[in-house]
């Protein structure tokens, strides 16, 4: 929900001359996720919640990152805030993005922008949470889509090309999203309407845009091949994705979600006061809420984990003014165990001033809380896949690249312990321990350049071969 239109732990060792580093570019934590189906992906998730209000904020005077960034009342994000959502037992934070805050004319995206939004999911990773990062509400001009397809399809085809290149080395724990609430164009259909002209066409608009992204993202290379995605339902309504007019999209990975946003009844999540549309209700929780809850969310579950795809309610939650808070806890607990005992993953919207509090760094409401605590430990409809009839085999596979006086270490393994990294001289038979890390990707700094140096690393006892190469200026 937008406030919208209504509202990388590298310890450092210095072992002779060679010191390990934490690498940069965004490097995260050994992945989870590498060998997980999308289905068993996001089970892992649990219970999740939106960085709300951040990234995603729009300021027209705004020049700088942090005049975006804190555009909407978020203090600057800090590691310390992060660890607190993971300290809170949510296993997935969304990151809601407006990527043309800073963009030129040709679509180019700031590079300090990138950075941010990478350091930001550097955070979540190094914290042992998965991340979703989208396109956001963006100050509103997928809306054009209507009237100007190939301008806003150029410009959304350059903001995924740019963000996959700068994050198709991150490993599998982040997802990508197509798109926010914003796939639905009433000029073109609008579902209040007594009318079905031109909803084929407003389906396949989105899934044309769906397909756009699946299609950019998987041709950009490093893990965006396999990277898991997440499928913007038409306007993320439950009712208008579970029809059969919304088209899925091909994906040669076959690696999928479909993002679906709950705020079911509207007159109790969005408004605080009547509106001409409806009247403000400050309660929740009748039987008929419930049967109401029930029917959607079986619908869900009939049109897509039932037919193995997944699903995640990308948001969910109400506004707290003028409303009774216990009806508020129920909501947000009934809707969340409703979600997640069918399999899907619900993450809660929040915002700065919501149920986090990003200067104490805790979850404001411990009712809420101990209620996503006792649903995380009930049956789900869906289980994780078990592989313990089917023994993979063991292997590390090591990668290096010299430089200036260092070598970057990279290595992939479907093993998940520690790895410990041996360097020794090539003209040496004695190996020395560089470190152990749970990183996948290191820097081998203070190299001696014209010097060959062989490397190597171990998980569970399993060794990759040894790589050889001579650091040069």
């Amino acid at each position: 929900m937008k406030a919208k239109k209504i509202l990388s732990f590298l310890m450092a060792m210095i072992i002779g001359v060679t010191t390990l580093v934490s690498s940069t570019g965004g490097v995260s934590a050994a992945s989870t996720s590498e060998n997980m189906s999308t289905m068993d992906f996001v089970l892992s998730m649990g219970i999740g919640i939106n960085l709300g209000n951040t990234m995603e904020a729009t300021n027209s005077n705004g020049k700088t990152v942090t005049d975006f960034e804190t555009a909407w009342g978020s203090p600057l994000i800090t590691k310390k805030i992060i660890q607190g959502y993971a300290d809170a037992g949510f296993g997935v934070i969304r990151v809601p993005v407006a990527w043309s805050n800073m963009m030129d004319d040709d679509y180019n995206i700031d590079t300090d922008y990138i950075e941010r939004v990478q350091r930001i999911v550097d955070m979540i990773l190094d914290c042992g949470m998965k991340c979703i990062v989208n396109i956001h509400w963006d100050g509103g001009w997928i809306e054009n889509f209507s009237t100007d397809k190939d301008e806003c399809m150029e410009k959304y085809e350059s903001i995924w090309t740019q963000v996959s290149e700068a994050f198709k080395d991150y490993s599998l724990d982040l997802m990508f999203e197509s798109l926010n609430e914003e796939g639905c164009w009433d000029d073109i259909w609008n579902r209040y309407s007594s009318s079905t002209k031109g909803k084929k066409e407003a389906y396949a608009l989105l899934g044309e845009i769906n397909q756009t992204f699946v299609d950019v993202v998987r041709a950009s290379g490093g893990n965006n091949s396999e990277r898991h995605l997440l499928i913007a339902g038409y306007a993320t309504d439950a009712e208008l994705t579970c029809d059969e007019m919304f088209v899925l999209p091909d994906d040669p990975a076959n690696r999928y979600a479909i993002s679906i946003h709950y705020y079911t009844p509207s007159t109790f999540t969005i408004i605080s006061e009547d509106a001409s549309w409806g009247e403000a209700q400050s309660t929740w929780g009748t039987s008929s809420d419930y049967a109401t809850l029930k029917k959607y969310m079986d619908m869900i579950y009939d049109t897509f984990i039932a037919n193995g795809i997944p699903v995640i309610i990308g948001e969910y939650g109400c506004t707290t003014t003028n409303k009774s808070m216990s009806s508020v806890r129920e909501y947000i607990t009934a809707v969340c165990e409703a979600a997640y005992t069918r399999g899907m993953c619900p993450i809660l919207w929040d915002t700065p001033g919501g149920f986090y509090n990003r200067t104490t760094c805790k979850f404001t409401d411990s009712e809420i809380l101990e209620g996503f605590e006792e649903i995380k430990t009930m049956s789900r409809a869906v289980e994780i896949s078990s592989n313990d009839d089917e023994e993979e085999e063991a292997t590390v596979e090591l990668k290096a690249t010299a430089s200036d006086g260092k070598v970057k270490l990279s290595w992939s393994t479907t093993l998940s312990g520690k790895c410990t990294v041996y360097y020794k001289r090539s003209s040496s038979d004695e190996w020395k321990t560089a470190g152990t890390v749970s990183k996948t990707k290191v820097n081998i700094t203070g190299l001696k350049n014209g010097v060959s140096y062989d490397f190597k690393v171990v998980i569970d006892g399993v060794e990759s071969d040894v790589v050889t190469v001579t650091p040069e200026a």
